[in-house]
């Protein structure tokens, strides 16, 4: 069974490198799986119903949706300004506020795809017409994207909680230091690529200008700091959260700002349904592939292999190995986590780890696998923004993987980084 099972995952990597659908590829392989080992074939309906059936799946398409009318309407705009008053000051200003304005969007969009979208076709054309190389000005943009899904809320840590039962609100409060973190080591590196190239600062700091910038993007940075409130203090419960974030997002948009039009407002409600579609059915698809494997052994045969090369009491060295896994499979597959999760729990149940500490680290694990080929969605998606060649901006990214490497190394050597906030929610 356990070569089966190789042969499944071969199967399932292989069509997605010939670019099908990932929902088309877990099919196939889910159901090439039931048809060698004389498997029931309507176990693939039931186990994808389970995987979508779980009621906190609700907040995925609420918080989906708030980013989408926060994105449509131009908010963006005033974080921008914001950013820009904070750290435009430094050598290779513009890249820096690119950073900034991705940790302040994330906070409202969640996803790194819809944060990529929002300020990459604002952000990338601009440092291009301020001298910057396009190759670089994607491939910031494309990096500092992925702190959208660390600071909260956050799509992947949704389907974490959901696979594992994880806590959503410690997911969140875990979060938020990975992400300035995250931040910190691509403002370290471009400053290094900034002195090296000699890019200028954006502008002087000024007070005034921080203060007068601030106050016209309170407002949309308040949604991440009530949301996170309302989650400590019991105001409400995960799923209502996210109904809190797309009120919120309607008010702010429609009474303060009043830049929600209607169309605007369709064009929200069509790309938020086509997003969650998309992902509830690679949910419930990966959950009947993780079934499957699961009915081969795999999770017990890798708890053994990690025994196995690691005899030793090393927590640690078993989280690199899994992660190391990990890094492989989001190098092909996206998403990742509700298709690798299934399999790595009950290792991860076996070697009692921190499953809040584990999440941030699979996330952080997403956020590499999106730049880093063959597949690197979010490298192709700033490609096609800026209009430059993919390998030119994949060869420009490579100074911010290599950040993103030390980062997550990081995180898994020093777990409290992730578990204090948590630990003071408790």
């Amino acid at each position: 069974m356990l070569g089966l099972a190789a042969i499944t995952l071969g199967v399932l990597c292989v069509l997605v490198l010939l670019g099908l659908p990932v929902v088309i590829s877990l099919v196939a392989s889910v159901l090439m799986f039931l048809a060698f080992s004389g498997g029931w074939a309507l176990a693939l309906p039931q186990q994808v119903l389970a995987g979508v059936g779980d009621y906190l799946l609700i907040t995925l398409p609420l918080f989906i949706l708030a980013g989408g009318i926060m994105n449509t309407t131009g908010i963006a705009d005033k974080l921008f300004d914001f950013g820009a008053a904070l750290v435009g000051w430094m050598r290779g200003g513009l890249a820096h506020v690119n950073v900034a304005s991705s940790v302040m969007f994330g906070g409202m969009i969640g996803t790194s795809v819809a944060d990529l979208a929002g300020t990459g076709s604002v952000m990338i054309p601009k440092m291009k017409s301020s001298g910057y190389p396009g190759p670089f000005a994607a491939a910031v943009t494309a990096t500092s994207s992925g702190i959208g899904v660390l600071i909260p809320p956050s799509s992947p840590m949704i389907l974490y909680s959901v696979v594992t039962g994880t806590s959503l609100g410690a997911l969140f409060l875990a979060g938020v230091v990975p992400g300035i973190l995250m931040a910190g080591v691509l403002m370290i590196t471009i400053s290094v690529l900034a002195r090296k190239s000699g890019w200028q600062p954006m502008n002087s700091f000024e007070w005034s200008r921080v203060t007068h910038t601030g106050i016209h993007a309170i407002l949309p940075l308040g949604m991440p700091v009530m949301i996170l409130s309302g989650l400590i203090f019991g105001i409400f419960t995960a799923t209502e959260a996210g109904a809190f974030a797309v009120a919120y997002a309607l008010a702010l948009a429609g009474l303060v700002y009043r830049t929600l039009t209607l169309t605007k407002l369709r064009q929200a409600l069509v790309d938020s349904a086509i997003l969650t579609g998309e992902v509830l059915m690679v949910v419930g698809f990966s959950t009947a592939l993780g079934w499957a494997l699961s009915q081969a052994g795999v999770p017990s045969a890798l708890a053994l292999g990690v025994d196995g090369l690691f005899p030793f009491e090393s927590v640690t060295m078993r989280i690199f190995v899994l992660l190391l896994l990990a890094l492989i499979a989001g190098m092909v597959l996206d998403p990742l986590i509700p298709m690798i999760m299934p399999v790595l729990l009950p290792a991860l149940l076996a070697m009692d780890v921190d499953l809040v500490h584990f999440g941030v680290l699979m996330v952080m694990t997403v956020v590499i696998g999106q730049v880093t080929p063959p597949v690197a969605i979010a490298l192709l998606v700033a490609a096609k923004i800026g209009k430059d060649d993919v390998w030119a901006v994949t060869r420009a990214n490579m100074p911010f993987l290599y950040a993103l490497v030390i980062a997550l190394v990081i995180l898994t050597l020093f777990p409290a980084l992730s578990t204090t906030l948590p630990a003071l929610m408790n």
